[in-house]
């Protein structure tokens, strides 16, 4: 089914658009008053990731509020670990726990990657469903942790701000440390490019814990999977290409880095200028980002002006799909969130002339 607006493909893939494309990181989510009926009514956070028709609800409904660009899957990062049996919760108030998390060679040994239909398949059921809700609206983002990123909180077994068990597995066996990634990346590339055959029709690997790594373990221990997952991944379903999307969280100082890894765009937090950014990579990938997520705490004419501030740094021409720098946070207004979508669109216009983007 052709999509009826394909703006965000268009400039993933660095091609013409008429706008600047948006959508939101956690765009379906507890800012909502619908999200938070639908999670009521589910009991927890892993039964509504877990049912395929309120997953397809929830992704919905952002798009019901809002003229956004894309839906991106409802699921979360820990779905991999979860079906490799480390017995994850989510409980209000403590963030993910997993009660049988990895500490040692034979733990490690013992992991075996998921099947995509059978352990993840409500995963696939989902997106399959929203495919065919969406009946050609936007197009459907796909994702995934990255290996390190998952890695990390399957030796923590819960988030974590000091990673010492992540990097003393690291520092003292680095070898079993990437015996793990290995076997994460493997099973991220079989469930990714499952969600591509269910309908996917862009990814996104989130690398959140990529950024409290040095430049040489970084690209060791995270981007080396990373460009692993980019090469092994289907490059187009339905005879469209399906662009990828690599986000490290504090990753500004790599982007060269990234960019070399052969994916479609680099998403930003908004610790780097993404004007800058352009001129570091900006013929090479397209870029994603990045307005800090506490503007929309802001007043409306205030996040008018940093949404023109983020659009003017990057400039004319296509190539640019605007985001936050992070996730939206629980507390913002969704009026708020209604300004910053028009305003990108509004706003964006007159850098997507046909001047602009021949020139």
């Amino acid at each position: 089914m052709p999509l009826k607006n394909d703006r965000l493909l268009r400039a993933l893939l660095g091609h013409p658009v008429d706008v600047t494309p948006i959508w939101i990181m956690r765009q379906a989510g507890r800012y909502l008053p619908e999200y938070r009926a639908t999670r009521k009514r589910a009991g927890d956070f892993l039964t509504l990731c877990k049912t395929p028709e309120l997953a397809c609800e929830v992704t919905l409904q952002p798009l019901q509020r809002f003229p956004l660009d894309a839906a991106i899957l409802f699921s979360d990062i820990l779905t991999i670990p979860d079906a490799m049996g480390l017995g994850l919760t989510i409980n209000e108030g403590e963030g993910p726990r997993f009660a049988r998390p990895v500490g040692n060679e034979a733990d490690i040994a013992a992991l075996k990657v998921p099947d995509p239909h059978t352990d993840l398949g409500y995963v696939m059921d989902a997106v399959s469903l929203i495919r065919k809700e969406l009946n050609g609206r936007v197009p459907l983002i796909g994702f995934s942790g990255s290996p390190w990123t998952l890695a990390t909180y399957m030796i923590e077994g819960r988030g974590s701000k000091e990673f010492s068990k992540a990097k003393k597995l690291m520092f003292d066996e680095p070898l079993v440390m990437h015996r793990l990634l290995e076997t994460v990346t493997e099973s991220v590339i079989t469930y990714l490019n499952a969600q591509i055959e269910a309908g996917a029709q862009a990814i996104m690997v989130f690398d959140t814990w990529g950024g409290v790594l040095t430049p040489r373990d970084y690209r060791a221990f995270s981007l080396h999977y990373m460009e692993q997952i980019v090469a092994s991944l289907r490059d187009e379903a339905e005879g469209v290409a399906v662009p990828v999307v690599l986000f490290t969280k504090g990753g500004g100082q790599w982007l060269e880095d990234i960019s070399r890894t052969g994916c479609d765009a680099i998403g930003l937090d908004w610790t780097t200028d993404i004007g800058e950014a352009r001129a570091r990579v900006g013929r090479d990938v397209a870029l994603q980002g990045n307005l800090d997520p506490n503007v929309l705490y802001a007043s409306p004419e205030r996040i008018r002006e940093e949404v023109a501030l983020v659009l003017d740094s990057f400039g004319p021409g296509s190539g640019h799909v605007f985001n936050l720098g992070h996730g939206i946070h629980p507390a913002i207004d969704p009026d708020h969130v209604a300004e910053l979508v028009d305003a990108v669109h509004e706003i964006s216009r007159p850098y997507h002339s046909a001047a602009s983007d021949s020139g």
